[in-house]
């Protein structure tokens, strides 16, 4: 039998996780010709049929059932060594992807970065806003910005301080509405909710108060959408203190109700020897770390 090319393996675990010639070309970024070529490529080194068309797509045969995790063995070591390779270039050029949540790319990013490209010209930066995780070991990016404490293994995690969150109103809102003091008087205003997450419905419930969705006359999921409803005087949001206090035109509500968020800084443990990924990590490190502990006194 010939050598297996992990090009092949890697189109036929594109097509068993897809089930459809078209998404895994779209996944691959190449064309549904490149991969049917492909699929017919290994089914004649290996001598097997992998699929089969149904009107659920192509589903795997029995014996591509059987390949399934000794190509994904194949995989993983491949990209190991892909990102071992990666991490030994010491070339302060190139390219360093940085993700993190939609308001801290917003509004605490692009000053850094500014910074950063004077500091460092030839290194060039793709930032990527994302509240959902991007995953590091497939180097979907290779550092992200999170406010919660990393589970996946193989990765290093920096902690660079702690962002309070706070409530806030406009003060055009609590002229017509009044000052809040307790949680009663809270729960008789217009808070601005989520609409399908469900993580202003927890922060409630563990304060004692189990509402549902409805109470809120407001949502959205949209970091920056809810910000700026906050801003436009729609009611009262929860927002990042280091931010709201700077707005001459927020007030505080006096009611903690959820403790400060982690911010961590995290990257692979392998692309941590890479020059370039090594001098964005500190550099950004030390600016936030830096922003968070300067961060203003807030307003009461």
């Amino acid at each position: 039998m010939e050598s297996l090319d992990w090009t092949l393996l890697r189109t036929f675990l594109a097509v068993v996780e897809s089930r459809s010639l078209s998404a895994a070309a779209s996944l691959l970024k190449v064309t549904q010709p490149t991969l049917s070529r492909h699929v017919r490529e290994l089914e004649d080194v290996l001598g097997v049929t992998l699929f089969i068309r149904t009107a659920r797509g192509l589903e795997p045969t029995e014996a591509a059932l059987g390949l399934i995790n000794d190509a994904k063995s194949m995989g993983a070591a491949a990209q190991a060594l892909a990102l071992k390779a990666f991490g030994r270039s010491q070339q302060l050029t190139g390219t360093v992807r940085v993700t993190s949540s939609v308001m801290v790319a917003n509004l605490w990013l692009p000053s850094i970065l500014a910074d950063l490209r004077q500091a460092e010209p030839s290194i060039q930066i793709e930032l990527v806003p994302s509240d959902t995780n991007q995953n590091l070991l497939r180097r979907d990016a290779d550092i992200a910005i999170r406010m919660a404490d990393p589970t996946q293994g193989d990765l290093i995690a920096r902690r660079l301080g702690d962002a309070a969150l706070g409530l806030y109103g406009t003060q055009s809102y609590f002229e017509k509405r009044g000052r809040i003091t307790t949680m009663q008087e809270l729960m008789q205003h217009d808070i601005i909710g989520f609409d399908r997450s469900d993580v202003i419905l927890k922060i409630f419930a563990a304060n004692g108060y189990r509402v549902v969705r409805e109470v809120f006359p407001l949502r959205c999921d949209d970091q920056m959408v809810y910000w700026n409803l906050t801003l436009a005087g729609l009611g009262i949001g929860f927002a990042q203190v280091m931010l709201a206090s700077k707005v001459a035109i927020l007030e505080r509500v006096p009611i903690d109700l959820i403790p400060p968020m982690p911010v961590w800084l995290v990257m692979h443990e392998e692309v941590r020897t890479n020059a370039r990924i090594r001098r964005v990590a500190d550099f950004l490190a030390m600016a936030i770390t830096e922003l968070l502990q300067n961060s203003a006194t807030p307003r009461s």
